[in-house]
């Protein structure tokens, strides 16, 4: 694990958690995806069945529908997106009601949105009890006995980031269980799971624990008045690796289709990219972060990194630009950040790799190359750009990846593109 205190304080922390652990490991795990479905105007049926079929590939269970209030067509898409999942067995849905985009959400709507559909037969239940999650909304802590009152016990899990463990904490009384939003290191240094450890000691046993993993973030939408990126050169290799450390009740990937803030592992749907995204985003498709998500999937839920690899190969991102190729387009360490971008980020292609034994991997740029020893299981190798430029390929047991983008490629009006393009060996 990686801590940032001495060794005293660990054990403490471990100590604190140890309860936990235990309700943990025979709990049902579950891996959900976050689904933004407020970009889904006009998706069809076919393309939610689409969508659950591959996460279902990668072993994820479900998907945390995040909904606003005032979108017109969010009952039709969650009623599209239930029938998919229980057409495709074994997937299961939760609304995640989005209470910091949109407006108020008024308790008897709140309330209707649950009816609606805890009785599906994809609706995802704990202890027979409706799963309900949110993204923020501290605020609509008093109101949720409301809710209740209308709809019936419910297994609430929201997402009160903005009080931080210790806030979460003066709200047991009122929720089942907590998710954090705070999946990104937010400065110049990798993000550790220090936050987790917080979570799970504030929420203490009994109560749940969802944790977020996410892959990258970038924004860059000044409609939204949005510029800025957190530091996430090696986070999707980070974060598999905290969960395994971590074993919470629940991870939620953050997300399967968010375009905006750079960190979709699904399909690029055109219809939902806003427009002041569509220059980082289009063509840069990010699928191939799937790769690893079969095997960490089942070790998690397994409770052991020692299992049989189902694929062997490697996942690889990288940035086309240099860092310093053209300007940064103002974009910012953290929202409201002063310091450029290209001051928390690495010029590198970032290699994770997967194996079921010790092997080694080749990463070129342009031509040029470079062999790193990984262990078996999980490993990670870089390679920095070092004034190279050219296609991407990466090599593992026999089995080859080239990127679709070449390093060094033109920046796009000026600009620098901080997102990321990602590939896989197959």
């Amino acid at each position: 694990m990686r801590f940032q205190f001495s060794l005293p304080a660990a054990a403490a922390a471990l100590l604190a958690v140890a309860p936990r652990l235990n309700q943990v490991l025979a709990a049902d795990r579950k891996v959900f995806a976050h689904y933004m479905v407020g970009l889904t105007s006009g998706q069809t049926a076919d393309q939610w069945a689409s969508d659950i079929a591959a996460a279902k590939a990668a072993g994820i269970d479900g998907f945390a529908l995040n909904s606003g209030p005032s979108d017109s067509y969010t009952l039709t898409q969650l009623t599209l997106a239930y029938n998919a999942a229980a057409a495709a067995g074994n997937f299961v849905m939760f609304i995640s009601f989005d209470m910091a985009c949109c407006g108020a959400w008024p308790v008897d709507q709140v309330s209707s949105f649950i009816n609606s559909y805890k009785d599906h037969s994809a609706q995802y239940k704990v202890d027979g009890k409706p799963f309900v999650s949110t993204f923020e909304g501290p605020s609509f802590a008093d109101s949720w006995a409301s809710v209740k009152a209308a709809t019936g016990p419910i297994y609430l899990v929201p997402d009160w980031s903005s009080l931080g463990p210790s806030g979460v904490a003066q709200h047991l009384n009122i929720i089942d269980g907590a998710f954090s939003w705070d999946a990104w290191g937010t400065g110049f240094t990798p993000k550790t799971d220090d936050s987790d450890i917080a979570y799970q000691q504030a929420l203490g046993s009994g109560k749940s624990y969802m944790m977020p993993v996410s892959p990258w973030f970038y924004t860059n939408v000044p409609q939204w008045s949005k510029n800025w990126l957190w530091n996430t050169d090696t986070l999707w290799y980070d974060r598999w690796e905290q969960v395994m450390d971590i074993m919470p009740d629940f991870v939620e990937i953050i997300s399967w289709n968010d375009y905006s803030e750079s960190h979709y592992i699904g399909d690029i749907r055109d219809s939902g990219v806003v427009d002041q995204a569509k220059w980082y985003v289009d063509g840069v498709p990010h699928t191939a972060w799937q790769f690893v998500l079969p095997y960490y999937t089942a070790a998690y839920k397994a409770g052991t990194r020692d299992i049989a690899i189902p694929t062997e190969g490697a996942v690889f991102w990288y940035r086309a630009n240099y860092k310093d190729a053209c300007s940064d387009g103002g974009t910012v360490v953290g929202p409201g950040g002063t310091a450029s971008a290209a001051t928390a980020v690495e010029d590198a292609v970032f290699v994770f790799t997967l194996s079921n034994s010790a092997t080694t991997v080749t990463v070129g740029i342009g031509g040029g190359s470079q062999t790193f020893s990984v262990p078996k299981g999980a490993g990670f190798a870089k390679l920095p750009f070092n004034g190279r430029n050219g296609q991407v390929v990466v090599s593992i047991n026999g089995k080859t990846g080239t990127g679709p983008v070449n390093v060094g490629s033109p920046c796009t009006d000026g600009k620098v593109n901080f997102n990321a393009v990602v590939g896989k060996t197959s």
